[in-house]
C-alpha cells in the first residue's frame, strides 16, 4: 500500500551526491566544541540522526578560517566547532566517519557572522568585526582566501559536499542586503555587484573542491537584526540575485524561512523555495516550521506543540516547489523523527531544554 510520504522517501542526487531520501537535518548552532574541537560527544549526535534514516545532515555552522568569522552574537556563542587545524580536523574527520558507517551523507555550513559578531568577543578579541562597511581590498581577499581553505579542509575530511551560510543578514548576507551594503565601489551598487562577493566566495570554494562536490547556498529574505527583512521586492528582483549566484556555481539552494508554507510574493500561494527553483531551474531545500505549530523565534516565548504538517508538505513538493525539506528544531528533540514519520507514530513533543543538551 502506497504510504503517503512515499514522495519524500524517494532517492536524490546531485553531482556525487546522492541521498536514500528528501529528508536533510537543518544547521543549528550548537556550542559543544571547546576551542573549536567536535569530540565524540558531537559525532555520537550527529551519527543517532543518520542511524534514525535523516538523508543528509547539515553540521552546524562551522567558523572559516579567519580571526572575525565567528564569536558573541545574537546569543553568548562560544565552543563554536572550526574547520582548521589539526584537532579540528582529526574531529571532524571522526564524524564524517561515524555518519558515513551509519549510512548517513554530512556536508558543513561554512560560517562568517560578519558584523553580527561583537566586538572584541573571542575566541580572537583582538580582531575586528567585518561588514560590508569597514572591509578594504585586503580584508575581503583574506576572506574569500579563508572560505577556500575551509572548504578544501572539509574535502580532505571527507564531507559530500560543501554548504555556504549566505543568509540571516550574516557576512556574505550583509553584501547582497541593500541596507548594510552601501558601498560605492566595485563590491557594491545595484543587485548584480551587490552579488559580487559571495560570487568570488562560491567560485573559490568551488575552486578549491573541484567540480564534482555539490554547493549548498543557505539564503534568506528575514535577518536577524530585521525579521521583516527582504533582498528582493519582487520576483524579478529575486532572481536577477539567484541567477548570478547559480552562475558562480551554487548546485542547491537552501531556501531559509521562518514559515516554510508562507507565500512569498503576493498574486501566489508559492513559497520562497518555489520561486527561487522557479527561477533558476536549480534544486531547493526548504525550511522553517516543519513539525511545530510556531516558528523558531515564537517557540521560545509561546507555548509551541508538535504537530504533523508533512500532507502541505508533501503537497508544495510534488508540486514541484522543492526537492528537499530540512528539519530543525524536530530533530534537535528527537533523532528518530524521520523514522517516526515514515511510521505514523506520534512525535516528542516540543522540549526547550533540548537547546542546552547534546542528546
Amino acid at each position: 500500500m502506497r504510504n503517503a510520504l512515499d514522495p519524500l522517501f524517494s532517492p536524490f542526487s546531485c553531482k556525487s551526491l546522492e541521498l536514500a531520501n528528501r529528508f536533510v537535518m537543518s544547521p543549528m548552532t550548537r556550542q559543544f566544541s571547546p576551542d573549536g574541537i567536535p569530540g565524540e560527544n558531537v559525532a555520537e549526535y550527529y551519527t543517532r540522526r543518520a542511524r534514525g534514516d535523516v538523508g543528509l545532515i547539515v553540521t552546524e555552522g562551522v567558523g572559516v578560517d579567519h580571526p572575525s568569522a565567528i564569536g558573541q552574537g545574537s546569543m553568548e556563542e562560544k565552543d563554536i566547532p572550526v574547520l582548521h587545524g589539526d584537532a579540528a580536523l582529526k574531529g571532524w574527520r571522526q564524524v564524517v566517519d561515524r555518519v558515513h558507517e551509519a549510512g548517513g551523507k554530512i556536508v558543513p555550513q561554512l560560517w562568517h557572522m560578519g558584523a553580527l559578531r561583537m566586538e572584541s568577543s573571542p575566541p580572537h578579541p583582538e580582531a575586528r568585526s567585518l561588514g560590508p562597511d569597514n572591509m578594504d581590498e585586503s580584508d575581503i581577499a583574506a576572506v574569500i582566501a579563508a572560505f577556500a581553505r575551509s572548504a578544501a579542509n572539509a574535502k580532505a575530511a571527507g564531507f559530500d559536499g560543501i554548504a555556504l551560510h549566505g543568509g540571516h543578514g550574516y557576512l556574505l548576507d550583509s553584501f547582497l542586503w541593500a541596507q548594510t551594503n552601501t558601498r560605492d565601489d566595485a563590491w557594491g551598487g545595484d543587485a548584480v555587484a551587490r552579488t559580487r562577493f559571495p560570487v568570488e566566495v562560491i567560485k573559490a570554494v568551488r575552486e578549491a573542491i573541484g567540480p564534482d562536490l555539490p554547493i549548498f547556498y543557505r539564503i534568506s529574505q528575514w535577518k536577524l537584526q530585521d525579521y521583516e527583512g527582504s533582498l528582493a521586492d519582487t520576483p524579478d528582483e529575486l532572481g536577477v540575485i539567484c541567477g548570478v549566484l547559480a552562475d558562480a556555481g551554487v548546485d542547491i539552494f537552501d531556501v531559509s524561512t521562518r514559515v516554510f508554507s508562507k507565500p512569498a510574493f503576493a498574486g501566489s500561494d508559492m513559497g520562497l523555495a518555489g520561486w527561487i527553483r522557479k527561477l533558476t531551474g536549480l534544486p531547493t531545500m526548504t525550511v522553517g516550521g516543519i513539525g511545530f505549530d510556531k516558528e523558531l523565534a515564537a517557540s521560545f516565548t509561546q507555548p509551541t506543540a508538535a504537530v504533523d504538517n508533512l500532507a502541505e508538505v508533501v503537497r508544495r513538493f510534488e508540486a514541484g516547489e522543492f526537492d528537499l525539506l530540512a528539519i530543525g528544531r524536530a530533530l534537535l528533540m528527537d533523532a528518530e523523527w524521520v523514522v517516526k514519520a515514515r511510521e505514523g507514530e506520534p512525535f516528542q513533543p516540543f522540549d526547550i531544554s533540548a537547546y542546552s543538551r547534546l542528546d
